[in-house]
């Protein structure tokens, strides 16, 4: 049997490990790796600030990530790219692609993906959330089961404004539901970084399952409960509603049906993207290594969001729809040509040909389009 003396010489064992294979950790006595933390996905030139703790055998840092900046950090089972940044809090189940950052006080669930330069100030929680590149989140933020996208740069970005939230949950039905995520921009067009940013206001929210388009601000201090169409400012007051109320009523499914649809196809779409145009881009050759481990873990928290989405579109359709639902989907063959090229991502994405633009929008469009749900 293990003793607590045994298993602090190990853990010595291990850090001395990392250190020796170019880890930087500050303060070995206030830093822990669990046992199933793989040594091997913790890169040279990754920096351990005192009181990081890493956990689970999905773990990984790449070069350049640092863990811990601003207080202690638990990181789980995430995946951490290049120059990325926890500050502290808990983290469990992430992707942060290169220099994306998490805040102080971070709480953030499975699912959650933060594509390039993405950031988030302190006290946010995320789960089941995707900030494309550059997007921007103030603190004090709850945001679950979303796709955010919009903005051309670091400077020109989609924001979501301090003491946000996204209501995820409904009480309609026997015991409501979560078919309630949302599309802030879209990720055929957004994802190549020429579209007008967007802007959530401060002290507000929204309901669930919304779309804001392009270009659009929603004032702040007010719950969005409408669909925000493209280039708009919206500013609405709260509805004075007062009636009798049926615990346990169903709503109809229409409305909500469309929205998760849409979402899904949105993700089937990214997902298609990094795994036949991001990974197919990478050259061969180790110096390379931590953008296959990286991006390859980001398609597996897409395809984990896709289920999650399936089950509660089919747990929402089952109260409300005779037969069973099934949802279906299919991913064309790419048709664009793309060879391994050592440019960094977002510079390539941003530098496309218009041709090939336009024949990846299509290609992408026709999976968003192109899920469907049918019943037995």
């Amino acid at each position: 049997m293990e003793t607590p003396t045994d298993a602090v010489a190990e853990l010595e064992k291990r850090l001395k490990s990392l250190q020796e294979r170019g880890v930087t950790i500050l303060d070995p006595r206030q830093t822990y790796l669990d046992p199933a933390v793989q040594l091997e996905r913790i890169s040279a030139g990754a920096v351990l600030y005192p009181g990081t703790r890493l956990v689970g055998a999905r773990t990984y840092l790449a070069p350049g990530a640092k863990v811990g900046t601003e207080g202690p950090a638990t990181v789980e089972n995430s995946v951490l790219g290049e120059r990325s940044e926890v500050a502290s809090g808990f983290v469990s189940g992430a992707v942060l692609l290169e220099k994306a950052k998490l805040g102080s006080n971070s709480h953030v669930r499975e699912g959650t993906l933060l594509e390039e330069e993405a950031s988030t100030a302190h006290a946010v929680g995320l789960k089941q959330t995707i900030l494309m590149s550059y997007v921007t989140f103030g603190s004090l933020i709850n945001f679950c089961d979303a796709l955010v996208c919009g903005g051309t740069s670091r400077r020109d970005h989609s924001e979501v404004g301090s003491g946000f939230i996204h209501f995820n949950f409904t009480p309609q039905g026997k015991q409501g539901d979560k078919a309630t995520p949302s599309l802030v921009g879209d990720v055929v067009r957004g994802m190549f970084l020429k579209e007008p940013r967007i802007f959530l206001g401060g002290m507000g929210g929204m309901v669930g399952p919304l779309k804001v388009g392009f270009g659009s601000i929603t004032a702040a201090g007010q719950v969005a409960r409408k669909n925000v169409p493209e280039n708009h400012l919206v500013s609405e007051g709260t509805p004075q509603i007062s009636k009798e109320f049926t615990p346990g009523r169903v709503d109809p499914a229409e409305r909500r049906t469309g929205p998760n649809l849409e979402y899904i196809g949105n993700l089937v779409a990214l997902k298609a993207w990094y795994e036949d145009v991001r990974l197919r881009r990478i050259p061969d050759g180790k110096e390379f290594e931590h953008l296959r481990v990286v991006t390859r873990e980001a398609a597996a928290n897409l395809e984990l969001c896709i289920q999650e989405r399936i089950t509660r579109l089919k747990s929402f359709l089952a109260e409300r729809v005779e037969g069973k639902a099934q949802i279906e989907y299919t991913v064309p063959p790419c048709p664009l040509k793309v060879q391994p090229d050592g440019a960094p991502y977002v510079e390539w994405v941003k530098s496309v040909p218009k041709e090939f633009e336009e024949q990846a929008k299509g290609w992408l469009q026709a999976m968003v389009a192109g899920v469907k749900v049918t019943y037995q």
